[in-house]
């Protein structure tokens, strides 16, 4: 350091609090926790709430935007209810600049400032959507997710990431900004159609697959019930995938992503990219039993993973029906490139550093190398296709 520079250097933390709460009819008149949170939460006499809700969950549900009503006219003494927005869900809804742009709007023209709460109703899409707008808006408005699917229930919702995708890229614009709570109402799940039911048990199994064999084992027991819609199963399924998501957060060390450690994106890298190839067709849920399958098998030829183990995860995925195969897996670029394989610097860049990819040593034991073998993983890719066509045959 030259003799004439000076510096100031001092340390500081922020405390957050990552409250994830479970509840049934989150909007009834007996039900209090909605209003106690945002209470708990501002300290504005009367903060004012807006929310913003899935447009395809509410033309299912019409019931809900009455009872939102209501909900809100009860406690109209203490919040100052602004009003609903409509935007579509999935992840196109992120692709869309236009949408953001919608939801600014909204925010300047109802006059929400830090101590206000914008909330969104919906799937994993709107809720990155809603909570990129309000961290960014007058650098911080207070969000509240109320998450109407499986998946965003059991992983996405529960997570401290916002984002939207730019450059053909999924996420490449986004903020760390952890929402002022969570609220799960698994009534809510009720309505889904049965792929989108499924979609957030892929999740569990990924988070049983890196941290928790038990937990893996308590699916694999469940699996008939949840298959059959047992809702007292499927909310202890992603309950326990909830906490386990909050306690890597909060207990890691690194709940901002700081370093190049994701081992809660086992399976992540090449499911991104299949999300692009497919322009979002496949589902994320969809995509990530791909890439689980991918990277399970690629961690037994590698000799990490014992058969038998393999054999027990690539059953249990498809016992939920998810395929383990699709054609974009196999699609090859111009040059003759496997066109997923180009995930794997995508995946590097978007997570910063070195590339780092979990594997699996066992089931409830995840490791991380820094490099993948192209060869090994276009025959994984072609073993998958195999088993997923013999399948198909018997």
């Amino acid at each position: 350091m030259n003799a004439g520079t000076q510096s100031i250097i001092e340390e500081f933390q922020i405390a957050y609090s990552h409250r994830v709460y479970f509840t049934e009819n989150v909007f009834a008149a007996g039900n209090p926790l909605l209003a106690a949170t945002i209470r708990a939460g501002s300290s504005a006499a009367r903060p004012r709430v807006f929310l913003v809700a899935d447009a395809d969950f509410i033309a299912t549900n019409p019931e809900v935007r009455a009872q939102m009503t209501a909900y809100f006219e009860q406690y109209q003494a203490e919040l100052h209810f602004m009003g609903c927005l409509q935007l579509p869900g999935g992840e196109a809804l992120k692709n869309k600049p236009e949408y953001l742009q919608q939801l600014y709007q909204t925010i300047e023209a109802n006059q929400l400032c830090r101590h206000s709460y914008i909330i969104a109703l919906g799937g994993g899409a709107l809720l990155d959507l809603v909570g990129f707008a309000a961290a960014t808006a007058h650098r911080g408005i207070r969000h509240l997710r109320l998450p109407t699917t499986s998946l965003s229930q059991g992983d996405g919702g529960c997570g401290v990431k916002n984002g939207i995708n730019s450059f053909g890229k999924k996420n490449f614009i986004g903020t760390f900004t952890p929402p002022d709570a969570v609220i799960n109402d698994v009534e809510f799940l009720k309505s889904l159609p049965e792929p989108r039911l499924i979609d957030g048990f892929i999740e569990a199994i990924k988070v049983a697959l890196i941290k928790d064999c038990g937990f893996f084992e308590f699916i694999e027991a469940q699996a008939p019930a949840m298959l059959q819609r047992d809702f007292a199963s499927i909310r202890q399924v992603l309950q326990t995938s909830a906490r386990h998501h909050v306690l890597h957060i909060s207990r890691n060390g690194d709940p901002f992503e700081l370093s190049s450690s994701r081992p809660l994106d086992f399976g992540h890298w090449s499911a991104h990219k299949l999300e692009v190839l497919s322009d979002y067709t496949l589902s994320h849920g969809e995509a990530v039993a791909i890439g689980i399958a991918l990277d399970s098998i690629y961690s037994q030829r590698r000799g990490f993973l014992a058969a038998d183990q393999l054999e027990r995860i690539l059953n249990l995925i498809q016992q939920f029906g998810f395929r383990i195969y699709d054609e974009r897996l196999s699609q090859l670029t111009a040059d003759g490139q496997y066109a997923v394989l180009l995930g794997l610097e995508e995946f590097r860049e978007h997570m910063g550093g070195q590339l780092t990819i979990p594997l699996l040593r066992a089931i409830g034991e995840q490791f991380e190398v820094n490099d993948m073998d192209p060869q090994l993983l276009i025959e994984s890719i072609q073993s998958l296709r195999d088993r997923e066509a013999n399948l198909s045959i018997s």
